[in-house]
């Protein structure tokens, strides 16, 4: 990997063509992953909740993104940033956001059932909502023109790496939970390993760069995670869900799937370094913020009262 330029905006992370096919590789393993901690009862659990799960749905692919075209506003970014951000806010939670729930004494059966609807929505969702509203910033409209990157071929693609590979771990959860157990850790961690050493051989070349560029980055992110990380816990306020659900609903919102965001960043914008430093950074700072939130409701548990 070569990192050559000075601009965020111009910041190019070369892959190569066997390169380019090894992170997309990546996405269809990464949803395995995911879809084999999903069990048909799991989906079935969504259809008790219709209100509470289309408004979290709405929220996540509707409601974040558009919060965060008024944040890359309010804080003028730059085309490649605005582009990461609207990136992160557009994929759904992954399966750290139920992680955290259990930790925080949180609904997870609710939180599992967000995130396995997020997950299937994502196939369609995630590439036109991601088109739809950087459309409506012009720096990054510009950046999106420049490449010809063209949201009904993204989203053909993203469809075929998310759906079959997801539509294969939920079929081995239910038939084969066992087997689904013990692959779940290996291909999670496989993921991980593969994805760190993208990040840090890519990277590491240009340290500099990152160094240089990293007040354009860190602010912008720490600002979006507090403020979908407040979204989440008014939206389980205003459904009046009792505290447990609140908590669910805080980290469905504010814990995003950076990981499948980093993939798509690398897999689709390597002419945009800034886009996968943004989201890069993003997933550090989604992870202490989400642990520590964790923590100090761990140290509280809700009670059975609903909060409105």
């Amino acid at each position: 990997m070569v990192v050559a330029a000075s601009d965020l905006d111009t910041l190019r992370l070369s892959l190569g063509e066997g390169a380019q096919t090894g992170i997309k590789v990546l996405i269809a393993v990464f949803l395995l992953g995911i879809a084999l901690d999903t069990r048909v009862a799991d989906l079935r659990a969504v259809l008790r909740r219709p209100t509470v799960l289309a408004t979290g749905l709405v929220a996540q692919f509707a409601v974040l993104p558009a919060l965060t075209l008024l944040l890359c506003r309010a804080l003028d970014v730059g085309g490649s940033v605005a582009l990461g951000m609207l990136l992160v806010a557009c994929c759904p939670a992954g399966n750290l956001s139920n992680l955290l729930t259990h930790r925080a004494h949180g609904d997870v059966a609710l939180s599992i059932a967000l995130t396995t609807c997020a997950n299937l929505v994502a196939v369609l969702a995630t590439p036109f909502a991601f088109g739809f509203w950087a459309a409506r910033y012009p720096a990054a409209d510009a950046l999106l023109r420049d490449i010809s990157l063209d949201p009904v071929t993204m989203g053909g693609e993203v469809a075929l790496l998310i759906g079959l590979p997801f539509a294969v771990g939920v079929a081995v959860a239910t038939r084969r939970p066992h087997l689904a157990a013990r692959l779940r850790r290996p291909v999670e961690l496989a993921v991980l390993v593969v994805l760190l050493l993208v990040i840090v051989a890519g990277l590491a070349a240009r340290g500099d760069v990152i160094v240089e560029h990293l007040g354009e980055v860190a602010l912008p992110a720490i600002v979006q995670n507090a403020a979908v990380l407040l979204v989440g816990y008014a939206v389980g306020r205003a459904l009046t869900l009792p505290p447990a659900g609140v908590r669910a609903m805080t980290f469905e919102m504010g814990v995003r799937n950076t990981a499948l965001g980093l993939v798509l960043a690398l897999a689709y914008f390597d002419r945009l370094g800034g886009v996968a430093l943004v989201v890069a950074f993003w997933a550090l700072w989604d992870v202490c913020t989400g642990l520590a939130l964790s923590s100090w409701w761990r140290r509280r548990p809700p009670t059975a009262e609903p909060v409105g």
